[in-house]
């Protein structure tokens, strides 16, 4: 009894953990990415040029971690006509968000960023009505109003609001929400499930071409001319967050399921509002502010108590008619 108690508590510690390091993680690099772009003391606001240094960095890391030490596994199955269809939308799509989603930072306060980032529920959805994986109902046209009217109202209680980066960051939600779709398209159709250190592997090394070409054309020559000072110790480190998020990610997922991972990230999203307020000058929180976001995250918190009763409902039904099957893990990813 005592040594099945402290099983117990064991795991239940070690869960905790992962979510602590997850939280921590996802919430420093959001912090970490909004100092490099805004510092004076670095001066590199190329975004686009600092996602692209994430994706080589988790490029060769993915690489050297599965093939040369082959610490970790990389599903099989894998073939051109899958890769080109599926991997490569799904790469534009991750290049997209990161690209964009980062921008947004230069105009742009954290806490306001991660507000906005409460309507994503409603992005899913309506291109998952489109794609025909999700249906539409009276309780998620409610659950989705929620969501929206919350935004709009957190929006008007912004104080210095900026439509550019306004439209940069709902274009990364954009892109989120069509990698979701294409993530959920090709586990459903295509028959292969990967796990998180497969989709890391596989994704990464598209991302970053996708993310080369236009950074050749957009910034390539404002960094080649300008005054900026990014030493490699804090490069390094900021990629390594990069993919240390991504293995956290792994850890809740595996140790846990894919909603405990969105529940966490709603508790990291106040995290990250409530501190921003504290580290930077440009966040200045309002009450209206503070209420539209709150109505939002109720509205996320409902969408997420669907979901799993929809999964837990679809689980059942899979286990009734194949007792023996085991479901394999599959992972959308963070979002920074």
């Amino acid at each position: 009894m005592a040594d099945r108690l402290r099983s117990f508590f064991k795991k239940e510690v070690l869960t905790y953990a992962y979510l602590l390091l997850y939280i921590a993680l996802s919430s420093g690099q959001i912090f970490f990415n909004k100092w490099v772009l805004s510092s004076k003391e670095i001066n590199f606001p190329y975004p686009l040029g600092l996602t692209l240094l994430h994706m080589v960095f988790s490029s060769v890391l993915c690489f050297l971690l599965t093939k040369v030490f082959k610490i970790m596994k990389v599903e099989e199955g894998m073939t051109p006509e899958i890769y080109a269809t599926s991997v490569v939308p799904i790469g534009a799509m991750f290049a997209m968000t990161l690209w964009l989603g980062n921008t947004a930072y230069l105009y742009i306060s954290v806490a306001f960023a991660q507000m906005l980032k409460a309507i994503m529920p409603v992005a899913v959805f309506i291109l998952g009505v489109a794609a025909g994986l999700e249906v539409m109902s009276c309780r998620m046209l409610l659950i989705m109003s929620v969501i929206s009217f919350g935004v709009l109202v957190a929006s008007y209680g912004e104080i210095n609001i900026n439509w550019i980066g306004v439209v940069y960051q709902m274009g990364g939600v954009v892109g989120e929400a069509l990698r979701l779709i294409f993530m959920e398209i090709f586990v459903k159709r295509k028959g292969l499930k990967l796990n998180p250190i497969s989709v890391m592997y596989y994704v990464s090394p598209c991302s970053a071409i996708c993310l080369f070409i236009p950074w050749i054309f957009l910034e390539k020559p404002k960094i080649a001319n300008g005054s900026w000072n990014f030493p490699p110790l804090i490069l390094a480190l900021n990629s390594l967050c990069t993919f240390a998020l991504n293995l956290s990610v792994f850890l809740v997922i595996t140790h846990t399921s894919a909603l405990t991972i969105r529940v966490a990230g709603v508790v990291k999203d106040w995290v990250v509002v409530l501190l921003s307020a504290l580290l930077f000058a440009d966040t200045k929180l309002t009450l209206i502010n503070l209420l539209g976001y709150a109505i939002a995250i109720a509205g996320v918190a409902a969408y997420n108590n669907h979901k799993l009763k929809k999964e837990a409902s679809k689980h059942s039904s899979d286990d009734s008619e194949n007792p023996e099957s085991v479901p394999m893990v599959t992972s959308s990813g963070p979002n920074k």
